[in-house]
């Protein structure tokens, strides 16, 4: 028996079914999705269209040349008995392998400007370009209507396109970012008094470790990690760019405000670079309104302290992700390493791929926190959506709970975080090739052998960090979160390729076909801090590998020794 619902629509809504009605659909398809299920579906309420002279920025995404060749580029660039073992692309090489061609990218900047739109960025080897343009501008070049709806599940409106969006182009494009704001990005932070109110307990009740950092209240700071997870040897990630990705700028007097409370000195030279106009200060003054940047400062002391010797850290601030990937995978120096701690819902959870796919083929490697909300669940609650941590080509970073043995002393033991990210991918990422290997799903972790699992590793994510942030009073373990796991990792892949330069080898690339062979070895304890204690959510930590801690953390010189053999 069908359902048969009833709507009553005011007579501005009917207004704009009429215009939506009056369009037709034409043109070439793009090659991902842009609408949003809400919309779609009827569940979010269709409110108004948008102002025809309003402006928006779009990053407009033209697709790979050759994907299938890229596929298998891949698959030899990672095969130890290749020729094509490790030979990383640059920017332009890739470009004229795999890129969009010359003729397709000029033929998209005449279409978009005949339109209308101003160009303002972008680049061929980025495979896009970025453009400003009114609401009429976007609807005639992309056979679309812009409208505004009620959010079904948050207290505000956002816009969208009614359809799928389409050109006049005699090939496809793959993607237009900027065409809706249904998923706002926000960094994967908790802090302890949001977690108390969220578990209806007293937040001195949270149960946390910190009596063994070197920072105010025995709180953890970076240099901590560093030698709970490296140790006091020679490395310090010399010669090597790391990259963070941001959506928000930053305030650099919170990091030397940092340094200077806990009596260090930071000599990396810092620089905040946005991609797309985005502002790149964040500036808390009470009559001008408030930014947050606990996030950005966090993700720098946690970097900068796992390795203190980096020859630069780029800060990539925007706010379209396409156009934060193009960045980082065309900016000179190119960041071999790469921290992302935010978290987002996608119209189309491969939107970003091709770009995942480049940084592999150029040997970088991107470190996506898993989360602070116990298990991935579906991308329509933003709080545990697992993207962009499920996809098949980044790094997931879950989270444990650390102890030392004394303040910038080694690591002492580890248990699971209660609230680290990890799962099943609710997007059906399929499961890699890696994950498939025998030994690696079993019973006992209770993984998917169809698809993609997380997180593949982990670091401390506890309420055990002093934090500095906001031009105001710092904080000593106030806050946790896989934010923190995830540009520790990225400052601990700096040291591994610093290794591998001493020793005349290239960067090593994307490590999770490295990591996975090694923890279904004989030798993973070598490598590895295996967590076999602890859940979080619908799963446990147990020995080897499982969906809340990966791997584990990494352990010591062990791990970078045991990738440095992989060269």
């Amino acid at each position: 028996m069908k359902r048969i619902h009833f709507f009553v629509l005011s007579a501005a809504a009917l207004s704009v079914l009429f215009l939506v009605a009056c369009v037709n659909v034409r043109g070439q398809s793009l090659m991902t999705r842009h609408t949003r299920q809400a919309t779609v579906s009827g569940q979010a309420q269709l409110l108004e269209h948008m102002p025809s002279e309003q402006v928006l920025q779009l990053d407009v995404v033209l697709p790979l040349s050759d994907a299938a060749a890229l596929d298998d580029y891949l698959a030899r660039l990672y095969d130890p008995e290749s020729s094509s073992y490790r030979q990383f692309l640059t920017p332009q090489e890739f470009t004229a392998l795999y890129g969009p061609s010359k003729q397709d990218y000029d033929a998209t900047v005449r279409y978009l400007e005949t339109h209308g739109f101003a160009v303002i960025g972008g680049s061929r080897d980025g495979m896009d370009v970025q453009v400003k343009g009114t609401i009429a501008q976007i609807e005639s070049a992309f056979h679309v209507q812009m409208m505004h709806y009620q959010h079904p599940s948050e207290n505000r409106t956002f816009f969208a396109p009614d359809r799928e969006p389409s050109t006049d182009l005699p090939f496809a494009l793959w993607h237009v970012s900027g065409l809706d704001n249904f998923s706002i990005p926000k960094p994967r932070l908790v802090s302890r008094n949001e977690y108390a109110k969220a578990h209806n307990i007293a937040p001195e009740n949270v149960v946390n470790h910190a009596n063994t950092g070197s920072g105010p209240s025995a709180s953890f700071l970076g240099s901590d990690m560093r030698a709970a997870y490296y140790g006091t040897t020679t490395l310090t990630g010399s010669g090597q760019n790391l990259g963070l990705w941001e959506y928000v700028g930053t305030n650099l007097a919170d990091l030397n405000t940092y340094y200077k409370n806990v009596k260090q000195t930071n000599t990396v030279p810092v620089s905040l670079l946005s991609v797309d106009g985005t502002p790149t200060n964040c500036l808390y003054t009470r009559a001008g309104g408030y930014c947050d940047d606990t996030e950005q400062t966090l993700d720098l002391t946690q970097a900068l302290g796992m390795a203190p010797g980096l020859s630069s850290l780029v800060v990539y601030i925007g706010s379209s992700d396409t156009a934060i990937a193009s960045s980082m995978t065309t900016h000179s120096p190119l960041p071999t390493t790469i921290g992302c701690s935010w978290g987002w819902s996608p119209a189309d959870p491969t939107t970003l791929d091709p770009y995942f796919k480049k940084m592999s083929a150029q040997g970088q490697n991107f470190f996506a926190a898993s989360g602070d909300s116990s298990t991935w669940c579906s991308n329509n609650n933003a709080a545990c959506a697992p993207w962009p941590a499920d996809d098949a080509y980044v790094v997931s970073v879950g989270g444990t709970d650390l102890v030392t043995t004394k303040a910038a002393g080694p690591w002492k033991s580890e248990t699971a975080w209660v609230d680290s990210g990890g799962g099943i991918s609710t997007n059906k990422v399929a499961i890699p090739a890696w994950q498939q290997l025998k030994g690696v799903i079993n019973s006992s972790n209770k993984g998917s052998t169809t698809y993609r699992n997380g997180p593949d590793v982990s670091a401390n994510a506890n309420f055990t960090f002093y934090v500095c942030a906001d031009q105001q009073a710092c904080s000593a373990n106030a806050y946790g979160g896989t934010s923190f796991a995830a540009p520790m990792w990225a400052g601990y892949m700096a040291l591994v390729n610093q290794q591998l330069a001493k020793s005349g080898y290239k960067p090593l690339g994307f490590i999770n076909p490295y990591i996975y062979s090694f923890g279904v070895s004989s030798s993973y304890g070598t490598y590895f801090h295996d967590v076999t204690s602890g859940k979080s959510g619908s799963y446990s930590a147990v020995t080897g590998y499982d969906l809340v801690t990966g791997w584990g953390s990494p352990n010591g010189v062990g791990l970078i020794n045991g990738l440095l053999t992989e060269k």
